[in-house]
């Protein structure tokens, strides 16, 4: 595909009808799409007209099933170094729900899984949680580990050997050597962008005492792991005091990553939910028709990636994105709850899939690694993953049908 990223394309959007899709589909599927003619697209059309074109955009691109991940979510440590003013995640060492999981427990939540068909185990912990608490560092040594990184490989190891489910780990701002080490057991690995805005690191914005998330430091992470071949899911979280035009930045951001490394397998697009017992309990979640918005512009800036939206937080809107141009639902489990959002529990995977097929798109299973790598891109997996990937995958690159 033809990509140009050092000087701005003639606008082809003048005098174009999008009533007339295909022949802008054609346009952005040969050039990548200008941020001013995104904001172009923006001022001329509504938002229906835009989802339109998104919707075209996905089933040019991406004609295949809508997909999800049968998964189990391992809270592996809930301590953080970090305070999101949004998050409700982190936990203090006096909480009640503090989780210091141990790999007996871990595994046996995997084999649970497992009996449920689940084939992704979806591992997650705070950021660095050792550089703040002494009590963890002495927790650590049971193990024979310094770090977080080195706790998480023994239990991916375990989990993979044990169980067959594949690890995906989202354990925040990885250094270069922390993601080669977690590549030999992990699938893929995640790291949330959420924005590339430095403005809301500053005082009294979301990010003030999150260090992890300043924009810098995650897009390290996606780099060095294109550096590394490991395929990353990333992602934006909308509605935490960022503009419309800071979210076309942040897009372009990932597609620039993606177009150099090739890595980016999926970008998920979260609306935030207020939640009562944060800093930002007061701020309003964004409208339905801005975050439509957003996730028709993340298909038409990306044409062929993977766009997903977890449907547990818009439980009763969840199917209206499908025509704004998704093709994937992101981890759903049948099992554990989603620890980072608990007030918002799964849908049935059957519901789900009732929405889906209502809408005219087959609803197919897919591992932690989206079939692109395990069908094109082999080089991205290390050879001792194939041993679990294969048994699990038809020719499609998806999850066999007696698996979904």
């Amino acid at each position: 595909m033809p990509y140009n990223n050092t000087k701005a394309l003639k606008s082809q959007l003048d005098g174009i009808n999008l009533s007339t899709t295909n022949e802008i589909t054609q346009r952005i599927q040969n050039y990548p799409i200008t941020k001013g003619e995104i904001l172009e697209l923006i001022k001329k059309y509504d938002t229906k007209s835009i989802c339109s074109l998104a919707n075209t955009i996905r089933n040019t691109c991406k004609n295949g099933p809508i997909t999800y991940s049968r998964k189990v979510f391992i809270n592996l440590i809930n301590l953080c170094r970090d305070t999101c003013s949004y998050c409700t995640y982190k936990k203090e060492l006096s909480d009640y729900d503090l989780s210091f999981l141990s790999k007996d427990k871990a595994l046996r939540i995997a084999r649970m899984g497992k009996l449920l068909r689940c084939t992704e185990a979806l591992i997650v912990t705070g950021e660095r949680p050792e550089q703040k608490y002494p009590e963890f560092r002495e927790w650590l040594k049971k193990y024979d580990c310094s770090s977080t990184t080195e706790y998480i490989e023994q239990v991916s190891n375990l989990i993979l050997e044990e169980t067959g489910l594949l690890p995906h780990t989202n354990a925040g701002t990885l250094n270069y050597d922390e993601l080669s080490i977690l590549k030999k057991s992990n699938v893929s690995l995640g790291c949330m962008l959420e924005t590339s805005s430095e403005r809301l690191s500053g005082k009294n914005m979301p990010h003030e005492f999150a260090p992890s998330k300043n924009p810098r430091a995650r897009i390290r992470v996606l780099e060095n792991a294109g550096k590394l071949k490991i395929p990353i899911t990333t992602g934006l979280l909308i509605g935490i005091g960022e503009t419309l035009e800071e979210t076309i930045d942040s897009l372009i951001v990932i597609r620039e990553i993606n177009h150099k490394y090739g890595n980016i397998q999926e970008i998920i697009m979260q609306n935030h939910i207020p939640k009562y017992n944060t800093k930002m309990r007061n701020y309003l979640p964004p409208s339905h028709d801005l975050f439509l918005l957003t996730i028709c512009l993340a298909r038409i800036i990306m044409p062929n990636m993977n766009i997903q939206v977890p449907p547990n937080l818009s439980p009763k809107l969840y199917s209206t994105y499908i025509n704004a141009g998704i093709n994937d639902w992101g981890g759903i489990s049948p099992l554990t709850i989603d620890f980072v959002n608990p007030e918002s529990p799964w849908p049935d995977i059957k519901d789900v899939k009732g929405a889906t097929e209502k809408a005219g798109y087959r609803f197919r299973g897919r591992l932690a690694i989206y079939p692109e790598f395990v069908l094109n891109k082999r080089e991205f997996i290390p050879k001792n993953l194939w041993n679990y990937i294969t048994p699990l995958t038809d020719s499609s690159g998806l999850v066999k049908e007696e698996l979904n």
